[in-house]
C-alpha cells in the first residue's frame, strides 16, 4: 500500500485530481447502486466500472492515494456520456456530473497523448470559433456555401465523403441547411409582446443552434411574444461553455460564463430562455461554475437562477396561443390522426428537471395523438460530441433508441435540444425511417401550428 501511496503522490495527475475533486461529493456516494439501471453505459455493459457509482469509486481512490490514475481510468472517466440521470435516481443528491467534469478537467490539463490534429482541432474549436459569434457566423457561411454551391453534391458523387470516419459521413447526411445570417442579423434584438406584456425575456441564441437552427430561433421568439413576452436578444452573448465544461475545458467555460452573466445583466431581462436543453443545463450551473470566483459569483446565482427553457416558461406563466391541427401534415388515411412522440433532452430532465412542460405543450395541439415513447428518459448517444470521439457505444444506444422509436409508429419524433435532434434525425435515416417519420424541434412544431388569438392561460 506505501508503494501504492507514495507512487500516487508522484504521479501529476493524482496531485490534480486530489486538488479539484470535490470531497464532499467523493463521500456522499453511499454505493447504494440505484444509479446503475439510470446508466446508459452500464446497461449496454454490465461493468461496475461504466457506472456513476463505480466511476466515483475510482475518483476516490485515486484521491486518496490508493490507486494511480492509468489510461484505463482516464478512458473510464471520457467514456462517460455526462447525461446525469444517475442524479435523479440518487438518494443522497451526489452531484455526479461536476465530479465528472472536473475529472476531466484535471485529465485534460494534465494529458500530453493528443495526436496533433486533436490538439489542432480542440483548439480550433475551443479557443477560436466557439467563444467567437462572428466567427460561427463565417463558419456558417462556409457550410452553406458547400451545401448550395454544388460542392455537396461533388464531394459526394466523387466518393470524397467515403475518407471520413463513418460518424462524421452519417453526420454530413443528416446535416440540416446552415445559415449564414443568424436570428439577431434576420430579426434584430428587441421585439415587443403580444396584447399585455407578462415579463421581459433575454433569449439565448446559442452558437450552433444560431448557425444550423436559425428557423428554430426565429420560432421561439414569435412563440413567446404570441405568449405574452417581450423577448430581447443581447447581440453580444456567446456560447454557453457547454462543450468547453464537457470536455474537460472548465477555464474556457468559466471565461464565456463571465460574459454571458455581463451581457444579460445589462439586458435588465426578467428570464434568460434556453430552447436547447445542453445549453440551458450549463446556464442553471453559472453559480457552481463560479462558485470560487469572489468577483462573479453574486451575479452568477442572479443568473442562475432566471434561467428557463421555453416550454416552461410558456406552461408556468405565459398566455397560451391555441396550437390548431395543420391540415396539410395529416396522414394519407383520412381517418388516422398525426402522431407524435417525444425523445426527452438528458439536460433538460436531469438537469432542470423539465419533462412535464413539454408534453402538456404536445397534448394541446389539436388534431394529434401523443404517444409516449417507452424509455424516453434514456440518452440517446448524442452528448454533444459524444457520438464523434465515442461512436461504437453511442452507435450501440441510439440502435437500442430506435426499437423503442420504431414501436410508437409516430409521424412526427420531437425533441428539446439540437443534438439530440441530430442524433434522432441520424438514427430515423439509419433505420430506414425517412419516408415515414421526421424528427423536428418541438418549437418548430408547435409555431408550425399556432393559432394567433385563440388561446387560453
Amino acid at each position: 500500500m506505501a508503494d501504492v501511496s507514495l507512487q500516487t503522490r508522484l504521479n501529476p495527475l493524482a496531485e490534480k485530481l486530489k486538488l479539484r475533486l470535490d470531497e464532499d461529493q467523493l463521500m456522499n456516494c453511499m454505493r447504494c447502486g440505484f444509479c446503475l439501471p439510470a446508466c446508459p453505459t452500464f446497461r449496454e455493459t454490465g461493468i461496475e466500472a461504466e457506472s456513476p457509482r463505480g466511476r466515483i469509486a475510482l475518483m476516490k481512490a485515486v484521491a486518496d492515494g490508493i490507486m494511480s490514475p492509468d489510461e484505463v481510468f482516464e478512458e473510464q472517466m471520457n467514456h462517460c456520456l455526462g447525461c446525469r440521470a444517475c442524479e435523479p435516481a440518487c438518494p443522497a443528491d451526489v452531484k455526479y456530473g461536476q465530479l465528472i467534469e472536473q475529472a476531466r478537467d484535471a485529465i485534460e490539463d494534465h494529458t500530453e497523448q493528443h495526436r496533433w490534429w486533436v490538439k489542432l482541432a480542440r483548439g480550433a474549436a475551443f479557443e477560436l470559433m466557439f467563444p467567437n459569434q462572428n466567427r460561427m457566423r463565417w463558419l456558417g457561411k462556409g457550410i452553406r456555401f458547400y451545401q448550395k454551391s454544388g460542392l455537396r453534391t461533388l464531394a459526394r458523387g466523387i466518393g470524397v465523403m467515403k475518407l471520413l470516419p463513418k460518424p462524421m459521413r452519417d453526420m454530413e447526411k443528416i446535416m440540416p441547411d446552415a445559415s449564414s445570417h443568424g436570428v439577431v442579423e434576420q430579426i434584430g434584438t428587441r421585439h415587443p409582446a403580444k396584447g399585455e406584456k407578462i415579463a421581459t425575456v433575454g433569449l439565448f441564441r446559442g452558437c450552433i443552434m444560431d448557425v444550423l437552427f436559425t428557423e428554430t430561433n426565429i420560432h421561439t421568439v414569435e412563440l413567446l411574444m404570441e405568449a405574452g413576452f417581450e423577448v430581447v436578444i443581447p447581440d453580444t452573448q456567446n456560447c454557453c461553455g457547454a462543450l468547453h465544461a464537457h470536455s474537460g475545458e472548465a477555464e474556457g467555460a468559466r471565461a464565456l460564463a463571465r460574459r454571458n452573466i455581463q451581457v444579460f445583466k445589462d439586458a435588465g431581462v426578467d428570464y434568460i430562455i434556453s430552447n436547447a436543453g445542453g445549453c440551458g443545463a450549463i446556464l442553471t450551473e453559472y453559480d457552481h461554475l463560479l462558485h470560487e470566483d469572489p468577483e462573479w459569483k453574486e451575479g452568477a446565482a442572479w443568473f442562475a437562477e432566471r434561467v428557463l427553457d421555453c416550454s416552461d416558461l410558456l406552461v408556468r406563466y405565459g398566455r397560451l396561443p391555441g396550437f390548431s391541427e395543420d391540415e396539410s401534415k395529416k396522414p394519407v388515411k383520412d381517418s388516422e390522426p398525426v402522431r407524435i412522440t417525444y425523445q426527452d433532452s438528458c439536460h433538460l430532465r436531469n438537469v432542470m428537471r423539465s419533462s412535464d412542460a413539454p408534453r402538456r405543450l404536445m397534448r394541446q395541439v389539436a388534431g394529434v395523438e401523443y404517444v409516449e415513447m417507452m424509455e424516453a428518459d434514456r440518452c440517446c448517444g448524442s452528448a454533444g460530441i459524444y457520438n464523434l470521439v465515442q461512436p461504437e457505444m453511442a452507435g450501440q444506444i441510439l440502435d437500442h433508441k430506435m426499437e423503442h422509436v420504431k414501436t410508437t409508429e409516430a409521424h412526427y419524433l420531437l425533441t428539446s435540444n439540437p443534438g439530440c435532434l441530430l442524433q434522432m434525425k441520424n438514427g430515423i435515416e439509419q433505420h430506414g425511417l425517412s419516408d415515414r417519420m421526421k424528427a423536428v424541434h418541438i418549437v418548430d412544431f408547435l409555431h408550425e401550428r399556432m393559432c394567433s388569438g385563440c388561446g387560453s392561460k
